[in-house]
């Protein structure tokens, strides 16, 4: 799916505010002794985010948590008739092991338990085909990189 050019512009122009104010808030709401790892996941968040929009995905929820479960779903949305729930793993370099491999067994059923959860307030559930996708997302020098791994495991 194409986008427009406006489109595009419109994108890059709420990215780089929200980029902006995102900022401000963690420079005001978390002290400076804030782990790495949690800036650099949100950052990756993020920049996923924008980056499905601009290949055509429609987000419907992010970070998307249930009261009945622990855990989270980074990325909810809509590519073409898939709903796809899509997990983003972040790391500042390449240097070490890839960052889907984070998406281990027990992040695989947290997630599906989640989906579970989320599909069964639809209206039709049956009649969703539902995929998991993994977004690796790099900062290797400051510009984000990304992989994706449509369709990386199933419910089973």
């Amino acid at each position: 799916m194409q986008i427009s050019r406006f489109t595009q512009t419109r994108l890059s122009v709420f990215e780089r505010t929200l980029g902006w104010l995102d900022h401000q808030t963690l420079a005001r709401t978390f002290p400076k002794s804030n782990a790495a790892h949690l800036t650099t996941g949100l950052r990756g968040e993020d920049a996923a985010y924008f980056h499905l929009r601009r290949l055509g995905y429609t987000i419907v929820a992010r970070r998307w948590r249930s009261p009945k479960l622990r855990g989270d779903i980074d990325l909810i949305g809509w590519d073409g008739e898939w709903l796809c729930f899509i997990e983003v793993k972040t790391r500042s370099s390449r240097s070490f092991q890839p960052a889907e491999v984070a998406v281990d067994h027990e992040k695989r059923t947290m997630l599906t338990r989640m989906a579970q959860e989320y599909v069964r307030h639809l209206e039709s559930p049956d009649q969703v085909p539902v995929r998991f996708d993994v977004v690796s997302v790099y900062f290797p020098s400051g510009k984000p990189e990304f992989e994706i791994f449509r369709g990386a495991f199933d419910w089973k």
